[in-house]
């Protein structure tokens, strides 16, 4: 079996779920400790980075980064799924929407936004997911939830009976889009149904950087896989990034506990106030530039503890 250590940005191809990708590239590379860094229902294509090997220990770090989509919605059209996926459950004739009406909207939901989760979800309820209470035809209050829409921009407008809308989000982890779709539609006072969905960035990936299950067979028949792979301390691109002091280097290494004068930051722009109580977890180098782990500061002791290390 093999070891790769890395982060692989695979382009998820529509008809698969997330599970069904890792399954597929586990056969592909000849190895089994594998996880997805965010579910995508199966229609949905793009960007979905698996953790590979020591790697799978930061798949909780990249799940909470944000994630940008380019989405298109049908106004005049609801369904029981919020996608095209469903039964048809409200249809209207016509539509007179305008793209400034749209453009108006869409600028109203940048910020903090409070979500219902639809019914057709992953999310459990008393040890059941939503989807398989919905299958059954049931439907449960869910509790809304607030998720931040950090850009929201229009891409085309397509005028009809039932004008047609792409956008580019991008999001917190946790966002629906095919509910914002939805939400979209009621501020403009029409069903609304999502059509298409592209996952364009996660954890700081983009599309361009992915590869297909074609390119990641071709690779390891030729034994360069390790050339697809972004190391891990790299994929964590939104911590904050600070040098051990030699000194006290090999304490990092066997658990001990460090002052915080002990490190300097890896990036002089950088400042030790960027940990905050509210973020106090970054990355630690050796002062040979080699990357120890992710470690925590302690309030108020003002003290280094590791979180994960990853040298040997």
């Amino acid at each position: 079996m093999n070891e790769f250590d890395g982060v692989l940005a695979v382009h998820k191809p529509a008809g698969f779920t997330s599970h069904d990708v890792v399954a597929k590239v586990r056969r592909l590379v000849s190895m089994k400790r594998i996880g997805h860094t965010g579910t995508l229902d199966p229609a949905v294509t793009g960007v979905l980075p698996l953790c590979l090997g020591r790697s799978t220990r930061i798949v909780e770090y990249l799940q909470e980064m944000p994630k940008e989509y380019v989405a298109t919605l049908r106004l005049g059209l609801a369904t029981d799924t919020e996608d095209m996926t469903g039964t048809i459950t409200e249809q209207i004739d016509t539509v007179e929407v305008s793209e400034e009406q749209v453009r108006h909207v869409l600028g109203q939901m940048i910020g903090t936004i409070s979500q219902v989760p639809p019914m057709y979800s992953a999310i459990k309820v008393d040890g059941k997911r939503l989807y398989e209470l919905a299958r059954e035809g049931k439907t449960i209050e869910r509790k809304a939830r607030e998720v931040t829409i950090y850009e929201l921009e229009i891409i085309d407008f397509k005028a009809g009976d039932h004008p047609e809308v792409s956008f580019r989000a991008l999001c917190s982890k946790g966002t629906y889009i095919r509910t914002l779709c939805v939400d979209i539609g009621r501020a403009l006072h029409v069903p609304s149904v999502m059509v298409e969905l592209v996952r364009t960035q996660s954890a700081g990936i983009s599309l361009d950087q992915c590869v297909t299950f074609e390119q990641i067979a071709e690779a390891v028949e030729q034994g360069v896989l390790e050339q697809h792979l972004i190391k891990p301390d790299q994929a964590m691109s939104n911590l904050p990034s600070y040098i051990v002091d030699a000194s006290v280097y090999k304490h990092t290494l066997q658990g001990k506990r460090i002052s915080i004068d002990a490190i300097q930051p890896h990036d002089e722009s950088q400042l030790l106030a960027d940990m905050t109580i509210e973020s106090p977890v970054f990355k630690l180098y050796a002062p040979d530039g080699i990357f120890i782990g992710i470690f925590r500061l302690e309030q108020p002791a003002q003290e280094i503890v590791p979180v994960k290390v990853f040298l040997p």
